[in-house]
């Protein structure tokens, strides 16, 4: 039989999907793992533990079980947000990096303690219906028994294995036959699946505080690293509340630091403040005024971010009206500016949404942070480890500089919208590093000021904001308006098709009369279910 070329050929059109119990995923089979939950008569939150642990099998290129997680849930009468990011190992002081320019993308001293498994196990315990054994079976099977790999992930996968191949543990997991698996090709971890056994029936304790931990610190002590059973075993998943900002008539939430959505609402924020809406939503006008709220948001977040604990300004004065006011003053609609940070007056990631029909919704994302993350796995137990530590930097008396028991600056956010009345409207979320912010504000903008269905704005052409005046655009741009941004003075860069992951992937749940319409990101393998 001839090999079949999975390359999409032709320019593809996904439809909005409709029911009264909703997922949207980055992959068919977590999206099918949590309507399984629905059908069998679990909540929303059931779904989406279903998918995130099914996720750590069936697309490693962006999460693991050694992943950090954050989540915004709507229980039905009010908002909940759940920060499960790790913290540094104790051990890890400023001195400790001493001479390097940046922190290390690779290996142990990348590795944070992983927050995934504490924010299923936070998750379910406050609001899952199911037993978290039965959750889990979807997972477990596909690592037991094998799953096809799908081709985006196929594709990500082996341009890991150039780099990650001499990290420990990682040939042994991830390259079977000595090389990333092909697109079709059946790929089976029964490490993994043991360890997501062990993970539900202790509720997570046996990753924190039982064998798994000893099996990762037992790794860390040998390879150099600094995680102890104490860091592991001090972690925990912190229930906190949302930064809001009303947006188009509605009102769009992000979770506070150490994530990046304050960026969002900034950016949005200066929107509303400098005023748009008078050209359309692909109108040059329209974006330039988006690119360069944005480039605003972004400078401020790079200044004043990090571990809350560490912060010198409260994110909430980056979101006070005057300030805003103040920040939107300096773009100019006809030029592109490259701006620094402002000064408030004093005082490769998977995500998911779910809904369910008793009104449950939630907004999840998980991840390694640079696709398969330190590239460091446990053997035999399938734990492949973030390195969220690479998100510290090595300046001196910043908030987000390197420091023992404390949160890294995290790019990762889910995301939540609530009608002016106290009603929810949608959980989303868009997966892709620093593109994260950026994609919110395009898929608020769009749905919001906007009207277009999840779908739609899931499917059109985003830019992505560099440094300074330098913007990269994807190939499905209309070229009328590349050129137009490149007058105003935009420095564009067009991706290769090949690189279209680097404008993440929405995952969007919305609320509609008769129940929830929802749609997946075409950039990802991902399938939006409903029934």
């Amino acid at each position: 039989m001839h090999a079949l070329n999975f390359n999409v050929a032709y320019p593809s059109a996904r439809s909005p999907v409709f029911g009264r119990d909703a997922i949207a995923t980055s992959h068919p089979l977590a999206s099918q793992a949590g309507m399984a939950m629905l059908m069998r008569g679990g909540n929303a939150v059931d779904a989406a533990i279903a998918a995130a642990m099914a996720l750590t099998v069936v697309e490693p290129t962006g999460c693991g079980i050694g992943s950090d997680a954050f989540a915004i849930v709507w229980d039905g009468s009010e908002l909940h947000g759940l920060n499960s990011s790790g913290r540094s190992p104790a051990a890890w002081t400023p001195a400790r990096f001493l001479g390097r320019d940046a922190m290390p993308a690779l290996g142990w001293e990348a590795v944070t303690v992983p927050g995934a498994v504490a924010g299923w196990a936070a998750l379910a315990r406050r609001f899952g219906r199911l037993p978290l054994t039965e959750i889990a079976a979807p997972a477990i099977r596909y690592a037991r028994e094998g799953f096809a790999v799908t081709p985006i992930i196929a594709m990500l996968w082996a341009r890991a294995a150039e780099t990650l191949s001499g990290q420990p543990g990682f040939a042994e997991c991830f390259l079977p036959h000595g090389r990333a698996p092909r697109a079709g090709e059946i790929f089976r971890s029964e490490g993994h699946a043991r360890t997501l056994e062990s993970i539900a029936e202790s509720a997570g304790e046996s990753f924190y505080r039982g064998e798994l931990a000893r099996a990762i610190v037992a790794n860390a002590q040998r390879l150099g690293g600094a995680m102890t059973l104490e860091d592991l075993a001090t972690h925990s998943a912190d229930w906190v509340g949302t930064l809001s900002r009303a947006f188009s008539g509605a009102v769009v939430h992000e979770l506070p630091p150490n994530g990046q959505g304050v960026g969002t609402l900034i950016g949005l924020g200066i929107l509303e403040a400098i005023g748009f809406g008078a050209h359309g939503v692909d109108d040059p006008a329209t974006v330039h005024l988006a690119i360069e709220a944005t480039k605003l948001a972004m400078v401020d977040l790079d200044e004043y971010l990090g571990d809350p604990k560490a912060m010198k300004i409260a994110a909430s004065r980056l979101l006070d009206d005057a300030y805003l006011a103040q920040r939107a003053a300096l773009i100019d609609p006809a030029r592109a500016g490259d701006p620094g940070h402002g000064t408030p007056a004093r005082g490769g990631t998977v995500c998911l949404s779910a809904a369910d029909r008793d009104g449950m919704m939630i907004s999840f994302i998980q991840s390694n942070y640079m696709g398969f993350g330190s590239g460091v796995v446990i053997p035999g137990a399938g734990i492949s480890l973030q390195n969220r530590g690479a998100g510290f930097n090595l300046r001196p008396g910043h908030a987000n500089e390197v420091g023992p028991r404390k949160r890294p600056f995290h790019t990762i956010i889910p995301g939540f919208i609530m009608n002016p009345d106290g009603t929810p409207l949608m959980a989303f979320g868009l997966m892709g590093g620093p593109m994260q912010a950026q994609g919110h504000l395009q898929l608020a903008l769009r749905i919001l000021a906007y009207r277009q269905n999840p779908q739609a704005a899931a499917d059109a052409p985003r830019w992505r904001v560099l440094a300074g005046r330098r913007v990269a655009v994807e190939p499905g741009m209309n070229p009328h308006l590349i050129e137009a941004l490149k007058a105003l003075g935009h420095e564009i860069t067009v991706e290769r098709p090949e690189a279209l992951f680097a404008f993440g992937g929405a995952q969007i749940v919305m609320r509609n009369a008769d129940g929830y319409v929802c749609g997946s990101d075409p950039r990802k393998d991902g399938q939006a279910l409903a029934w």
